[in-house]
């Protein structure tokens, strides 16, 4: 007993002493300080998992990290700086130029761009267009999930495959831990290359787990591009549970924008193949205008020199003048954000948030509900969609400029996980995406301050213990 408490005091010590000299911020440093303390040892073991800062510590140093930085170094500047839209737009303009400081892509003009919302039409079309590729067909997913899409991937790939066709696909290990490695194999057999991204091996478990791929991208003869918020799972196309359908947003996209969304799949096959680096002609062809949209891409990550996820929503936030309105389904806001939405309300923007009134995780909903009072208090207005799983992450500002991808508003797409966003400066893109934003609103429930800050004491309690935990989410 005596050499147990004499551990855990050591232990804890360590902790708190680690937590103070390299925390990131005093609120989510006293999060973790209070979680140490509260559960013996395996306080202490969540810390090591999930809060220890790696930017400044092991993670930037593994060899694979090495190697992102050394190729942002080396090949940083063969991206195509002639297409940079000069924006006569202010708002325009200041968010472009934060974002190509903060993500290396500049807005790319005479794009081409189909806002997908609905599963089953966005499945259909990704399947008619990798139909036509002739040359390669790039995917990478953060759920690759077994049943009917998968199945019929499987097939449409095993033809183009025998008509020469190359495939590359890339998976997070933890993001389709379903998927069985006898159905990886099926896929390898028929001559694709697959490979997990951080897969969980013994020596790098504790510096990978909490750094997952989550970007949703595919690449067809380096042309066409797809991203957004859609993975390949049948809960895109049936009920599979009580959440019904899962609602989401993806784009399809043509133009010089494809360039550096492949961009971003080429760094991390690169990262986790440690194969042949794609950075040629044959995979990077020269693409002419296809239609007349800006389209900005963003990248962000765990190894990124800045928080670029977090530093797009916050700009578009601060820069709105009339409206912002978000679609979330994890809306867990830190304090940088938090602020951000408080000045905007205060200063008389009309905001609005949707979420799902169902949600895949109990800590992730009752974190997030926990924020609604004073929210509500501001004069945000929030709706809840009642029906299907609101997965949309979409923002739209002042009708002028839209983003879809698959950030969400929370510390782990902050801080940890590898996203990619499109933002879209277009007024007719942006003002349809917001059109079927107030639909969906107008069929969801809107919460009333009066009725939610009278909610049962015991709702109140879970919603506090559930946003003591919001630095893991």
């Amino acid at each position: 007993m005596i050499i147990a408490i004499s551990l855990y005091t050591i232990l804890n010590l360590l902790a708190f002493v680690h937590i103070i000299l390299y925390g990131s911020r005093p609120t989510k440093s006293l999060s973790w300080l209070l979680i140490v303390l509260i559960f013996p040892f395996f306080g202490i073991l969540l810390y090591i998992v999930f809060g220890i800062n790696r930017r400044r510590f092991k993670f930037f140093k593994l060899k694979q990290t090495v190697r992102r930085r050394l190729y942002d170094e080396n090949f940083r500047s063969r991206l195509t700086k002639k297409r940079e839209v000069e924006f006569t737009n202010k708002k325009a303009l200041k968010l472009s130029k934060l974002m190509r400081n903060s993500s290396d892509f500049a807005a790319q003009p005479c794009n081409d761009v189909n806002v997908l919302q609905n599963g089953e039409k966005t499945f259909e079309i990704i399947f008619e267009e990798l139909k036509k590729a002739e040359k390669f067909i790039h995917l990478q997913y953060y759920i690759f999930e077994e049943g009917e899409l998968v199945d019929r991937l499987y097939s449409l790939l095993k033809e183009k495959l025998e008509s020469g066709v190359e495939v590359r696909i890339l998976y997070d290990a933890i993001g389709s831990y379903s998927l069985r490695k006898k159905a990886i194999k099926k896929f390898k057999d028929i001559g694709a290359k697959v490979f997990p991204i951080m897969p969980l091996h013994y020596g790098s478990f504790l510096f990978t787990l909490n750094y997952r791929n989550h970007r949703k991208i595919i690449i067809i003869d380096g042309k066409v591009g797809f991203t957004g918020g859609v993975n390949i799972s049948d809960k895109y196309i049936k009920p599979n549970s009580e959440l019904g359908i899962w609602d989401d947003t993806h784009l399809f996209l043509k133009g010089p924008a494809v360039d550096h969304l492949h961009r971003v799949f080429i760094k991390d096959y690169y990262f986790a193949s440690d194969q042949e680096l794609l950075l040629k002609n044959a995979y990077l062809p020269e693409i002419e205008g296809q239609g007349d949209v800006a389209i900005q891409i963003i990248a962000g990550g765990p190894d990124s020199d800045h928080p670029s996820i977090m530093q797009q929503y916050i700009s578009m936030i601060n820069l709105a003048e009339e409206y912002i309105y978000i679609s979330n389904p994890y809306f867990i806001p830190n304090s940088a954000m938090l602020e951000a939405l408080r000045i905007a309300a205060l200063s008389g923007v009309n905001i609005k948030l949707l979420v799902p009134k169902k949600s895949d995780s109990w800590l992730a909903k009752h974190s997030m509900l926990s924020f609604f009072e004073e929210l509500l208090f501001l004069g945000i207005e929030i709706y809840q969609q009642k029906d299907d799983f609101l997965h949309s992450k979409v923002i739209v500002m002042d009708g002028e400029i839209a983003s879809v991808g698959s950030g969400n508003f929370d510390h782990r797409s902050f801080e940890h996980n590898f996203e990619t966003n499109a933002l879209i400066y277009d007024k007719t893109i942006a003002e349809s995406i917001c059109k079927d934003f107030m639909e969906d609103c107008d069929e969801g429930v809107l919460l009333e301050y009066e009725t939610y800050k009278n909610r049962p004491l015991k709702r109140k309690l879970s919603e506090g213990i559930a946003r003591f935990f919001s630095p893991l989410l």
